[in-house]
């Protein structure tokens, strides 16, 4: 068990004394590649990641219950009582940070957070936007650590920035900056005492050869990361994430990794390829966020996509980070165990 696992593992037997040991609710499934969703803990299942009891999924199970939908309420638990990641505001990222970090404090348990506002981020596409330069971008990511101080936390850093860069979305003119501010902000977080960070590397369906991505995660500062992120926002099994995450760390010197598992209980969509990664439908929640991976290479499997938050505007679905709880319920609904 790496370090990291060894330390949330600590922090999780402290915050559940008494609870029976052996393997947890989830681990079997994890190492089997089928996930067991059950209204439990989330301590329950190995992971020592805060839970919003705010969360959009909490507030629609009150709605519902209201309307007298208690049965898709009681279903939508299996997204509520998980721990799913915080995408601070990329205006001010301080009072949503601030937020989790004390609902975390209260709990001793670890807050999760993604940092997603590179500029020029997601080339104009669905989720385009991001800090208004290099100036923007260091105020902010600067806020974004000033507001995480010495809690524990974990930050998934810029998802699709190193991919972007290697499929040729992000223009060559912009690459110098974006892998400067990459390292900025990798040192930065860093710097704190109680951060893990792990740069975003896309997913096997996206940037298929994993020797493609070892230069640019080089340059972008993985070397003080402590590791990379895998499959986030997308659908790929946990099998197929893992077998690709060990490719890419074994050209990276046995770096460390995460996968986003808050999805892909039914693995990709298969057809239209060009929108599989856009509110496909059909899919269900995936492995429960857990720190027992069976796998030494693995730090934790998390959920770093919001189940439930759109992709974007296709397949009838809103502003892409907007809650849709038709999708949600879906997801909760599909889910195995």
């Amino acid at each position: 068990m790496s370090r990291y696992r060894t330390l949330l593992a600590a922090a999780l037997l402290t915050a559940v004394a008494g609870c029976s040991s052996g393997a947890a609710p989830g681990e079997a499934a994890v190492i089997q590649g089928h996930p067991r969703v059950e209204a439990a803990p989330a301590a329950a299942l190995g992971s020592p990641f805060w839970v919003d009891p705010e969360s959009d999924a909490a507030r629609q199970i009150k709605i519902w219950e209201g309307q007298g939908r208690k049965a898709d309420a009681q279903v939508l638990r299996r997204i509520a009582e998980r721990p799913v990641a915080s995408w601070p505001s990329d205006k001010d990222p301080q009072p949503d940070i601030r937020k989790a970090i004390a609902g975390a404090a209260k709990e001793k348990r670890t807050a999760l957070f993604v940092a997603y506002n590179i500029p020029h981020r997601d080339c104009g596409n669905y989720s385009a936007g991001g800090a208004k330069g290099v100036e923007g971008y260091r105020s902010w990511y600067g806020m974004f650590a000033e507001a995480i101080g010495d809690a524990p936390a974990v930050v998934v850093l810029e998802p699709d920035a190193v991919a972007h860069i290697v499929d040729g979305c992000t223009t060559p003119d912009h690459h110098a900056e974006r892998y400067q501010l990459l390292n900025e902000a990798v040192q930065h977080l860093k710097e704190l005492p109680n951060t893990k960070v792990y740069l975003d590397a896309g997913n096997p369906a996206w940037i298929p050869d994993p020797h493609s991505l070892v230069e640019p995660l080089r340059r972008a500062g993985i070397d003080k990361a402590d590791g990379f992120a895998l499959n986030v926002s997308n659908f790929q099994t946990d099998a197929t994430v893992r077998a690709y995450g060990v490719r890419v760390s074994r050209e990276l010197d046995g770096k460390h990794f995460v996968m986003d598992t808050s999805r892909n209980g039914e693995g990709p969509l298969l057809h239209d390829r060009d929108q599989s990664w856009c509110n496909p439908p059909g899919r269900s929640l995936g492995t429960p966020p857990s720190v027992r991976t069976g796998d030494p290479l693995i730090d934790a499997l998390l959920w770093i996509k919001r189940p439930g938050d759109s992709d974007g505007p296709c397949r009838g679905g809103p502003s892409a980070g907007t809650w849709w709880p038709d999708y949600a319920l879906g997801l909760a609904r599909r889910a195995r165990g």
